[in-house]
């Protein structure tokens, strides 16, 4: 089994949720979160006014940005499938695309019925 750990825009969240869906994965889950890569994030490049004077640098740039951070879990054979809807989903050619983290699980276990390994996904 695999974990995948995908950063993503928050604009893309609805559409990579349904793709994922669509391809037999609507488990998994979502957290707002706040990032930056090693470019510096431009508020310019943002849909939204940013209000928080902490995110603020300096006029023009930030020290993070907000991403939404999505986890799922899959077989090992659906990981390529998986990380690649994703990226086909989220890749602009532009900074700020998102990174995708691909680790190893070594067990799951579902509290409600003991369920453990792939039967518990």
């Amino acid at each position: 089994m695999k974990e995948i750990i995908a950063i993503i825009r928050p604009s893309k969240m609805a559409q990579t949720k349904t793709v994922l869906e669509g391809l037999g994965f609507p488990a998994m889950t979502a957290n707002r979160v706040l990032g930056r890569g090693k470019q510096k994030a431009i508020v310019g490049e943002l849909g939204f006014e940013v209000d928080d004077k902490e995110l603020l640098n300096q006029p023009g740039d930030m020290r993070y940005i907000p991403k939404t951070m999505l986890t799922l879990i899959v077989p090992d054979e659906d990981a390529s499938l998986v990380v690649e809807a994703i990226m086909k989903v989220n890749k602009s050619g532009q900074y700020g695309d998102g990174k995708i983290f691909v680790c190893p699980i070594d067990d799951i276990i579902t509290v409600r019925t003991s369920e453990r390994g792939e039967s518990a996904i």
